[in-house]
Formats: C-alpha cells, sequence, structure tokens
C-alpha cells in the first residue's frame, strides 16, 4: 500500500468511510500529546510505541511505572494487601522510564525492571498496589512530569491518561477489543501463560478496577473509541496515526 493510498478499517470510527494513509518517514514537527487508554490486551502498548516511531514522537508505558512500583513491593517484602504499608513505602523507589520508542526502558532504583515487571505474579498484584491513594498521586506526577518535558510530543498509553493523568492531551483515544481477543494476546506477551486463564485474569482485573471510586478503565468524553477485536496491529496503527495527523492539521 502506498503513500496517499485509503483503505476502510471497521471498527475504527472516522468522519469519512476511508482513511487516508500519511507518507511515511515524514516526521511531526508540532508538538502533540497523545492519551491512549484502554484496557490490557487491546493493543495499546504496541499501538502507541509504533505510532510515536513513526510520527517522532517519544513514548510512555504509564502501566509499566505501575507494574515497577508493584514489583518492588512484592521484591522488599511489603504485604500489597495491606493500602497503608504500601502507601507508607511509595515514595521509596526511584522509578525512571526511558521514552524512546524503539528501545523503552525502565529501572527501578537503578536495575533494569523490563523483564521482572511482566510477570503473572506481578500482573496479578498491580491493581492492589495502582488504587492506593498515595500510589496514584506519586505516579501521576511523575507520568505528568514527563509529558510536559517531551519537546515534540509524547504518546502517553495506560488505563486512565485521558480522564485523569492528561485531561487536557491533544488527542484522546480508547482501545478495546473481546476479551478472548484480549486474552490471546495477552498470553502471548506473558511467555507459557494459558489463554484461558489469562482471559480469567483479564476480567478479574477490570472487575476491580471498574469497582473503585475513580475507574482507570472509564473513557474520556471526548475521546474516539477504536475496537480492534477485528484490526491487525497495522491497521490499529494506520488508524491512530491518521487520527493524530487529521488533530494536527486541524490546530495549524
Amino acid at each position: 500500500m502506498g503513500a496517499g493510498d485509503s483503505v476502510t478499517l471497521w471498527g475504527c470510527p472516522h468522519l469519512g468511510e476511508a482513511l487516508s494513509l500519511p507518507q511515511e518517514g515524514v516526521p511531526t514537527v508540532e508538538s502533540v500529546i497523545v492519551a491512549i487508554d484502554g484496557p490490557s490486551g487491546t493493543g495499546k502498548s504496541s499501538t502507541s510505541k509504533a505510532v510515536a516511531a513513526k510520527l517522532g514522537l517519544s513514548y510512555l508505558d504509564t502501566g509499566a511505572q505501575y507494574r515497577a512500583i508493584t514489583w518492588w513491593m512484592i521484591s522488599n517484602g511489603v504485604d500489597v494487601t495491606d493500602a497503608e504499608a504500601v502507601a507508607n513505602a511509595a515514595s521509596k523507589p526511584v522509578i525512571v522510564s526511558g521514552t524512546d520508542p524503539g528501545r523503552p526502558t525502565i529501572t527501578v532504583d537503578g536495575a533494569d525492571a523490563a523483564g521482572p515487571i511482566r510477570t503473572e505474579e506481578v500482573t496479578s498484584k498491580v491493581s492492589a498496589v495502582s488504587a492506593v491513594p498515595e500510589v496514584r498521586s506519586l505516579i501521576t506526577e511523575l507520568q505528568r512530569s514527563i509529558a510536559r518535558s517531551a519537546e515534540h510530543g509524547i504518546v502517553v498509553e495506560g488505563r486512565d491518561i485521558g480522564t485523569t493523568v492528561l485531561p487536557d492531551a491533544d488527542l484522546k483515544i480508547f482501545l478495546t477489543a473481546s476479551p478472548e481477543a484480549r486474552a490471546a494476546r495477552r498470553s502471548g506477551e506473558l511467555k507459557g501463560a494459558d489463554v484461558q486463564a489469562t482471559k480469567e485474569a483479564l476480567v478479574k482485573r477490570d472487575a476491580a478496577d471498574s469497582s473503585r471510586k475513580t475507574s482507570p478503565l472509564a473513557k474520556a468524553g471526548d475521546a474516539v473509541e477504536v475496537d480492534t477485536t477485528d484490526l491487525t496491529l497495522d491497521q490499529v496503527i494506520e488508524c491512530v496515526v491518521t487520527l493524530v495527523d487529521e488533530k494536527r492539521t486541524a490546530a495549524k
């Protein structure tokens, strides 16, 4: 498919019937903040990294930060079911996120945490840790600081970016997908994970998050919802790149 070609993407809302794909290799000039939200397994990370790389933007995986602090709690013997204990320890770890979409990194107290934070143990406990107000306050401020310092703009992906972390983002996108599609994708990321068990874990986490007073699964009122269930990764990337390109054009 060449530059300027069009493709109809079912599940990708658009004002017209087809998406005009931007030219390859054209970097973004205008600074733009893009918030991409949605539950686990909808393709947020893969899409966000690819879009950021394609448009010359920085990239931030906010979920990795919550996973990182959860991993630190587990590694340091903090009972993650004890909200007070988690709150008291929240400011201790030093979490640093690299924002290069081609090589995103995350360290905790100087140690590479990219691998350890993706275990099933961390996955099963991250909701409890992220629900603690002190944790959310600290991580949210860290995320806002990173977004503000992105010289050429940034794609920030997570679960409450458009509603809470960056409510003034230039573009908000909410990715969704069926539980089956999400489980299949996530089990592929978590090596050796059973698809059915992964689906049950995802549904359980969704229920836990949705029951909170301020749900991280809430869609911002002005967000564009994209159902990725029947779309390939390339199609989702094309969809989001076009939405960002249109936002930048409209802002000129």
